[in-house]
């Protein structure tokens, strides 16, 4: 078993209220609960800039969540890989994402508890569409799905609405699409639309 940051409750504590006022004087405020429901793949969005990941952090450690994540592999190259996967992250071969899509459902299957969050843009430069993985995990895991965000306009980071994957992709996306146009990223201009790609587009 490997043990991450979110396994030290002492530290936890700790972690807490140091975000907690981190984010008082930055201006963050928080926003939501933290579902009670013991497994979930959580989006995490939008993602423009590299500041979304302490951002990111400190509201998590703010709830005092336990969580995991996927990166690409180079993120985890030594000595910085040490420290991401004490922060619960999981490396990842971006050109196997079938394989990593399978990988994570079986993780979800084994565990008792468990959360995945995922930032379905993928990059922080503008694309077109997002990537399915996120949807694929929850509907082969059976589990829902938990929309996250980050909003710089109003300085507010949280938990938004739970939805179960109906199987039917692009209607669910629509659901997705409309929480996440309220919601701006640090640099707009690089968000990547919630949409999915169709066929031949």
């Amino acid at each position: 078993m490997r043990y991450t940051i979110f396994d030290m409750p002492v530290l936890r504590n700790l972690l807490q209220f140091l975000s907690i006022v981190i984010l008082k004087i930055l201006g963050w405020r928080r926003s939501g609960q933290v579902p009670s429901i013991p497994k979930y793949v959580m989006i995490a969005a939008p993602h423009t800039s590299n500041w979304d990941f302490p951002i990111g952090l400190a509201i998590i450690l703010s709830f005092k969540m336990k969580l995991s994540w996927l990166g690409k592999e180079s993120l985890f190259r030594w000595p910085l890989g040490i420290l991401f996967k004490w922060l619960g992250g999981i490396p990842i071969n971006r050109s196997k994402s079938g394989d990593m899509v399978a990988q994570t459902i079986q993780a979800f299957k084994e565990k008792a508890t468990m959360v995945m969050v995922v930032a379905p843009e993928g990059t922080r430069k503008k694309g077109k569409y997002w990537k399915t993985g996120f949807y694929y995990i929850a509907k082969g895991a059976n589990v829902p799905i938990v929309m996250a965000f980050i909003d710089y306009m109003r300085k507010t980071g949280g938990f938004g609405p739970t939805f179960e994957p109906t199987g039917n992709i692009e209607s669910d996306m629509e659901k997705i699409r409309a929480f996440y146009d309220n919601v701006m990223g640090k640099i707009p201009e690089k968000s990547t639309p919630a949409m999915i790609a169709r066929p031949g587009g």
